[in-house]
């Protein structure tokens, strides 16, 4: 059975974009438009991966990031950020959740700064699934 990876993603271009790119590599595109979405996607389907955004509506990534890596039964799961935004200001907004009382969540296994080169979303992808 071919595993799943999740693309939470508002911009309708690149979610197209990261979807060609899954399917062309024998894996299974989900779709989510913002955090909110995305999380109700990662309970429902179980995804093997997931490549999330950090600037959207509704829910961040930052926030969504910060929650899977919260929960239990959902911080296993590897996550790809891909975004305009900065890896260091990511890092650094994550810093900032822990003041707050939570406890430090790992890096993503990936951080890819938009424009990204397919061949490269590909490699990142194989490595992480196999």
């Amino acid at each position: 059975m071919s595993k799943k990876v999740l693309n939470v993603e508002d911009d309708v271009d690149i979610t197209t974009f990261v979807s060609t790119v899954v399917e062309e590599n024998g894996y299974i595109p989900i779709v989510a438009k913002d955090g909110e979405e995305g999380m109700r996607k990662v309970r429902e389907e179980r995804p093997d991966l997931i490549i999330l955004d950090i600037l959207m509506p509704r829910e961040s990534g930052i926030k969504m990031y910060h929650e899977l890596k919260m929960d239990p039964s959902l911080k296993d799961i590897p996550v790809v950020m891909l975004s305009a935004v900065s890896k260091r200001t990511f890092l650094r907004s994550q810093a900032a959740l822990t003041e707050f009382g939570d406890e430090t969540v790992p890096e993503p296994q990936e951080y890819l700064e938009k424009p990204v080169e397919p061949g490269d979303l590909a490699e990142i992808v194989k490595k992480i699934l196999g």
